[in-house]
């Protein structure tokens, strides 16, 4: 874990799941951890339980659909950190629908969270890893990512495409000694089967989760893998699944 130890890491989507859990994992092994989400009150209580525990954080209501607020986030960690080890844009919704239903608001909604905040992160972080010559970026693709399922199109595609970017990105910032990592959860038990609108949808979810979804800190554990390794090993992709997922 020597190499956590005093990193300045930006996780988005910080109020819940994988981020809230990536959170307390990295500020246990010595990170200075900024936490971005729209939910205000719970990112500051995050932050505050963090630092009570001797850690350091900080919390920044971000909706990470508007550009200009992802790059507050990240500008804000460099003044008062002075630079930005890690970014981990972990943000994402998942309203699962047939597209027979033309659920376009749903679909907006996914591209929007799903696929732009990750560049507006990209894009907020990089100026700033190129000048220092490393950093890391890591981007939350899914299982969905890889494959398709019915009611799961807009989804994986946004997913598929986090993996296209990514890969770009890797090849593309070769020369500043940047690091990427594409990581692709399973059934994880987070707030994510939450924002699915359709109700009969959302029961299948429901009982997919209940029966598989393994905690949180699956998750977080692989960040701190991806990242703990020597500057020269570059961990470009973890896919996991519950051992019991076949799917």
């Amino acid at each position: 874990m020597k190499n956590i130890e005093g990193k300045v890491v930006v996780i988005t989507g910080a109020s819940s799941g994988l981020g809230e859990a990536t959170a307390k994992m990295l500020s246990a092994e010595g990170a200075t951890v900024v936490l971005g989400a729209r939910r205000a009150d719970r990112i500051d209580a995050l932050a505050n339980e963090i630092n009570n525990k001797g850690g350091r954080a900080m919390a920044l209501a971000t909706d990470v659909k508007d550009a200009a607020q992802v790059k507050k986030l990240v500008d804000t960690t460099v003044e008062k950190y002075g630079r930005i080890d890690v970014i981990i844009n972990n943000a994402g919704l998942m309203p699962h629908s047939p597209l027979e239903r033309l659920k376009i608001d749903d679909w907006d909604q996914m591209i929007d969270v799903n696929l732009k905040c990750v560049l507006y992160g990209i894009a907020a972080a990089l100026p700033y890893m190129k000048a220092q010559k490393s950093g890391q970026i890591i981007n939350v693709s899914s299982v969905a990512g890889h494959k398709v399922n019915p009611g799961g199109a807009v989804y994986s595609a946004t997913k598929t495409a986090v993996r296209v970017i990514s890969e770009g990105l890797r090849q593309e910032v070769k020369p500043y000694n940047i690091r990427t990592t594409i990581i692709s959860p399973g059934a994880v038990a987070t707030e994510l089967s939450d924002s699915v609108t359709e109700p009969d949808v959302a029961a299948g979810i429901k009982q997919f989760y209940d029966a598989f979804a393994i905690p949180a800190d699956s998750f977080a554990r692989c960040v701190v893998f991806a990242m703990s390794q020597p500057e020269e090993v570059d961990i470009n992709e973890i896919l996991f699944r519950p051992t019991s997922q076949a799917g």
